[in-house]
């Protein structure tokens, strides 16, 4: 019996199955997962889930009742391997499932070290998946020696995990500081005094020039001359959306799975949500890598997939727990061209981003009302004079009711 097929089992895959059922759509309905667990968390995974402080049950989304109970097909340790998008077929582990609708959520694949500099030794690992957390788990002991390539969040993140586990941790970031794609100077120069703090050793403007071991990794070169000692390496260098399965059925890629405003790709029966999609935005074409946005994204296409027709509009947040630091993100900083701190007293502290006198984005460092009243600005598409914000007399309540009484909207830009 005909019916709609989603294909991938993460934060997208399980949100969209389950707003469909609640949005009232009786017929069937199938979930294809790769890996062999049902639809899981990602962001403890390489925080509570490593250090012993989150049982595997407690990672999954929904009991795997959840699934039987609402008549969802859930299919495990099941690929596609081939999509018909003018017969709308799939060909899953070489059964042929037909669809009326299909919407792909495949997420994103870490990138790896080049095999000719090491990247294939054993204990080279990298943060994407439930088994990666699991292979690397029993590396994680006191006095073992962790380098980790890559100085964004994701090698931030593990390295306040290994540091705090009492490993000694190296990380080496390509670029002259940590975070420098997607944060202002101001919040890499907090968070590397932070890690230096707890004794990360940072290496920034260095990469790995060669990995050696027999077999395993055993230590490593950099380009700044330095060779290393090390028991095990985890690389945080990036994802690339997964699209091969899109791509060789035809479909439009443009930094993902190309759709537009309501989460269709160029073929009218197929959808694409979460990680591995790309859509308007502003009047550019963006994608976006976070929980929120797959929930939301998600969401929104299960109700455009019975007829709502409405255009996505994101809403961008992010988070990061290092070592006793929350850092909480809201909006998008692209294009920005100066920034406003704001301090808070202790150790919070907020970072304003601007485009001339339009509010961005707001990284927040242990600063929760600055995140939702720089959020709610932001959100309801108004700006806030950048002088008001830098008035550190000023306070967030006078900051909120002068930004959404601004009238000044950023939907234009």
């Amino acid at each position: 019996m005909l019916g709609i097929v989603v294909v991938g089992g993460g934060q997208a895959g399980a949100s969209l199955v389950a707003k469909l059922r609640e949005n009232g759509y009786g017929g069937p309905l199938t979930l294809i997962c790769g890996e062999s667990v049902p639809p899981y968390q990602r962001p403890p995974l390489s925080k509570a889930y490593l250090k012993g402080e989150m049982d595997r049950e407690r990672l999954f989304l929904r009991p795997a009742s959840f699934y039987t109970d609402h008549d969802i097909d859930l299919r495990l340790g099941q690929w596609v391997t081939k999509i018909d998008p003018i017969r709308q077929i799939l060909d899953v582990n070489g059964e042929t499932l037909p669809y009326t609708q299909l919407a792909l959520a495949t997420g994103a694949s870490p990138r790896r070290l080049p095999a000719q500099i090491g990247g294939d030794l054993e204990h080279v690992y990298s943060v994407r998946s439930l088994a990666d957390i699991d292979a690397m788990a029993p590396q994680f002991v006191v006095g073992r020696k962790l380098l980790i390539v890559g100085g964004g969040y994701i090698g931030l993140e593990a390295a306040a995990v290994a540091a705090g586990l009492g490993l000694e941790v190296t990380l080496v970031e390509s670029s002259p500081r940590i975070l420098q794609r997607v944060a202002a100077p101001e919040t890499s120069d907090h968070l590397r005094a932070l890690h230096l703090a707890q004794g990360v050793r940072l290496l920034e403007g260095t990469s790995v020039k060669q990995l050696t071991g027999v077999g395993a990794v055993q230590g490593a070169v950099l380009t700044n001359g330095d060779h290393l000692q090390t028991d095990f390496v985890l690389v945080g260098v990036g994802v690339t959306p997964s699209t091969d399965l899109a791509r060789t059925a035809g479909l439009t890629i443009d930094n993902g799975i190309q759709t537009d405003e309501q989460g269709r790709t160029s073929a009218p029966a197929i959808w694409a949500a979460g990680d591995c999609a790309s859509f308007p935005h502003k009047g550019e074409r963006i994608r976006l890598e976070s929980v929120g946005h797959a929930i939301d994204h998600a969401e929104h296409i299960a109700a455009n997939m019975l007829g709502a027709n409405l255009p996505y509009v994101a809403k961008p947040w992010f988070w990061s727990d290092q070592h006793d630091v929350k850092l909480q993100i809201a909006g998008l900083n692209t294009g920005y061209d100066n920034v406003v701190t704001r301090q808070a007293g202790g150790c919070s502290t907020s970072i304003w981003y601007y485009r001339g006198n339009q509010l961005l984005a707001v990284d927040a460092l242990n600063d929760p009302r600055a995140y939702m009243v720089a959020k709610r600005i932001i959100e309801a598409g108004h700006t806030i004079d950048r002088g008001l914000v830098n008035d550190q007399g000023t306070d967030l309540k006078t900051l909120l009711a002068a930004g959404l009484a601004s009238g000044i909207t950023t939907s234009r830009h």
